[in-house]
């Protein structure tokens, strides 16, 4: 899937991929329901080892050593955003917003 070519972060220097999220229509329907369960879990794991082996097999080795911190940093990014957004909601339920 190409799709155009976009900036990766903001002016802000913030990142800014749901553009591209909100169009990847899997992700989008796995969250219709509001749950996520095994088998779309199991669909997104595969498109990602897809999307892994179709990249890595085409960079030199300093490349895929900045492409595998990007990785990291991104998931890194992404559990610690998620676990903010539990506690401050769930600080919201217990004491008010």
């Amino acid at each position: 899937m190409t799709m155009p070519r976009s900036e990766w972060l903001s002016d802000a220097e913030l990142p800014q991929l749901d553009q591209h999220l909100a169009q990847l229509e899997r992700f989008t329907d796995a969250l219709a329901d509001g749950v996520i369960d095994s088998a779309e879990l199991a669909t997104q794991e595969a498109a990602l080892v897809a999307a892994m082996k179709a990249v890595e097999g085409r960079l030199d080795d300093a490349q895929h050593a900045l492409v595998t911190t990007l990785l990291v940093e991104l998931t890194a990014y992404n559990i610690m955003s998620t676990l903010h957004g539990l506690t401050a909601e769930r600080l919201a339920e217990r004491f008010g917003s």
